[in-house]
């Protein structure tokens, strides 16, 4: 087997087995298993090393975006308040403006009105001041 094929799980360790010598295990074997063993836990370290920094990096980058969405959620919130004072104030200002020219209106009516009853007690005077020179008129007329 080669070391970058050679794939270590705990099973592999508790089943290894070793031929037997006079005086032992063999040494070679042992020894060979046991550099094995080594480099694959140093290649787990390294790997979860890698792996911690990686989610000590997503875990700075997530608290950031949980901020950001926390801003923009007040920022948000804070735009619909403006939006609900700034239409309550619109309309205010609207009825407001309606209630002016309601006042204008009644008061260009009564000037309309009082101008259209001087407009008839003139047309009422100046009837009656035809009708009496009509009158003379006629009874200077009726003198000849």
């Amino acid at each position: 087997m080669s070391d970058d094929a050679f794939t270590l799980t705990p099973h592999d360790i508790r089943k290894q087995e070793f031929r037997k010598t006079l005086r032992g295990y063999d040494t070679l074997g042992v020894e060979d298993f046991r550099m094995r063993v080594a480099d694959a836990l140093e290649r787990a370290i390294r790997d979860r090393q890698v792996l911690e920094e990686r989610v000590s990096a997503l875990t700075e980058q997530l608290r950031v975006f949980r901020e950001r969405e926390k801003a923009l959620n007040e920022a948000l919130v804070a735009a619909q308040q403006l939006r609900q004072e700034m239409r309550g104030a619109a309309e205010r200002e609207g009825q407001a403006i309606v209630r002016e020219a309601e006042l204008k209106a009644s008061a260009v009516q009564a000037r309309m009105a009082e101008t259209e009853r001087q407009f008839q007690q003139y047309v009422g005077g100046f009837r009656a001041l035809l009708e009496r020179h009509l009158g003379e008129l006629r009874a200077l007329d009726g003198q000849k």
